[in-house]
């Protein structure tokens, strides 16, 4: 193949098409989360993901699951955890069975955020695709991401 390969050419385009849905949707929720909630997309993500788990067999999130979970790197996932602590939105403690190993969880203050702010999160998500559905280039995009059923 050669750098003009019509192949090529096509699936630089489709992601940059698939960059820019990535974008706007994540740039429209960023201003409403913000502006209702004072949380950033990755705050808002890191809460959703922490308060997912539980007490039972692998029921709590190494730092580097948590880390691709909200798709940073771990020093950034951590300095994230350290913000949110500060607000005292999460706590952090040893694991009881392996002294080694550091837990975070969410605090009831934490939760109460994350539940008001999911109705901004999710009525931002389904604006930002409606306005991307009107460009033909993103439309075929946002059909596919509502098609999908992944689990959270």
């Amino acid at each position: 193949m050669t750098a003009t390969d019509p192949a090529l050419t096509a699936l630089a385009q489709g992601w940059c098409a698939l960059s820019l849905l990535h974008g706007r949707i994540e740039a429209h929720i960023e201003r409403a989360l913000q502006g209702g909630h004072d949380l950033s997309v990755r705050e808002y993500s890191l809460l959703d993901v922490l308060s997912r788990q539980h007490d039972g067999e692998g029921g709590h999130l190494q730092m580097k699951q948590v880390a691709d979970a909200v798709v940073l790197s771990q020093s950034a996932t951590t300095r994230l955890v350290t913000r949110l602590e500060d607000r005292g939105l999460l706590e952090r403690y040893l694991c009881p069975t392996d002294r080694r190993g550091i837990y975070t969880n969410v605090t009831e203050a934490g939760l109460r955020l994350l539940e008001e702010a999911r109705p901004t999160n999710d009525a931002a998500l389904r604006e930002a695709l409606d306005e991307a559905a009107k460009d033909a280039a993103l439309a075929p995009l946002v059909r596919v991401v509502e098609s999908l059923n992944v689990p959270a």
